[in-house]
């Protein structure tokens, strides 16, 4: 018996104070994942509480009078992942809602154009097949529900359930409806931004201003992998392939993770440059800023419509 409550006190003193829950209040996760896209939005948090874990900083308060955590999730997959999950084991989440810039694929959009794509898809999730004397071989039967390979990959999809669905092969995981239904409310009262304001302006990036006015666009599939892609070809086989009309590091991790918890999740992405579409070079570091403050834009809109 005293060996038994000797470990069991030991176990309990093991378990990291962080496994807590940091916070009960029900809130919308506002998540981004870098300084520009934060930047964004920071200034938009009401009574802004500071809490840090794991060396990420998460700011409670309130947007528009509603309960929400500004994070950043980092940049790529394995950190969305990992970090979408911490978010949804150490506070009391009602849903996601996802703010940054990314690639356009799709050719009808433009730069600085805001997307909320119906669903999402991790086009990296492939099979690398050998070379055979008729062409290429992959390692296991194709699946006639996959996309069209790209040379030698071969998307296979992942493998996700939660606790109402069974694990199944996934090519697309889908945004929330309902979210996705409040966006198309939304859209239609916004003006996005040409140009970057003056105060984000500085003598070594001079503000950078569009020759069109931008739009917003609910629908369609989004697209991502832990590759900053910069390539035409590669950009038309996903438009054809995919069917994708906006690429990014992070939203398919995001949204598989949200759909393993149960969690109600949307995506904004507001385009920084062309994926390898530009006329000339890549134009992310000029118009970051610009798609980063258009999506956060949108976003605060769409949390003041939030019933709660």
């Amino acid at each position: 018996m005293i060996r038994r409550l000797f470990l069991l006190l030991l176990f309990a003193g093991s378990v990291p104070a962080t496994a807590q829950t940091r916070d009960t209040t029900p809130r919308t996760v506002v998540m981004t994942a870098f300084l520009p896209e934060w930047n964004a939005l920071i200034r938009s948090i009401d009574s802004p509480a500071e809490q840090k874990i794991n060396g990420l900083v998460f700011v409670t308060g309130t947007m528009a009078g509603k309960p929400v955590l500004l994070m950043q999730s980092g940049v790529s997959m394995v950190n969305a992942a990992m970090n979408t999950q911490l978010v949804l084991d150490r506070f009391t989440v009602k849903r996601i809602v996802f703010s940054g810039i990314a690639g356009g694929v799709d050719p009808s959009l433009a730069i600085g154009d805001v997307i909320v794509p119906e669903q999402w898809g991790q086009y990296l999730e492939v099979s690398f097949a050998r070379k055979g004397p008729q062409g290429w071989i992959p390692p296991e039967a194709i699946d006639p529900e996959a996309p069209a390979a790209w040379d030698m990959m071969f998307p296979r999809g992942v493998r996700v359930g939660n606790a109402k669905e069974a694990w199944q092969r996934h090519y697309l995981l889908a945004a929330d409806p309902a979210l996705l239904a409040l966006a198309r409310k939304v859209a239609g009262s916004i003006t996005l931004r040409r140009c970057v304001e003056d105060g984000a302006a500085t003598a070594a990036r001079p503000a950078a201003c569009l020759a069109h006015q931008p739009k917003i666009v609910i629908g369609g599939t989004g697209v991502s992998a832990g590759v900053y892609a910069d390539n035409a070809a590669f950009r038309d086989y996903l438009f054809g392939a995919w069917k994708a009309r906006v690429l990014d590091m992070e939203s398919g991790a995001v949204t598989q993770v949200a759909f393993a918890n149960g969690v109600p999740v949307i995506v904004f992405r507001s385009l920084s440059d062309l994926a390898g579409g530009d006329a000339g070079s890549n134009q992310m570091t000029t118009f970051m800023t610009l798609a980063s403050i258009n999506s956060a834009d949108v976003v605060r809109h769409f949390v003041a419509a939030l019933p709660d």
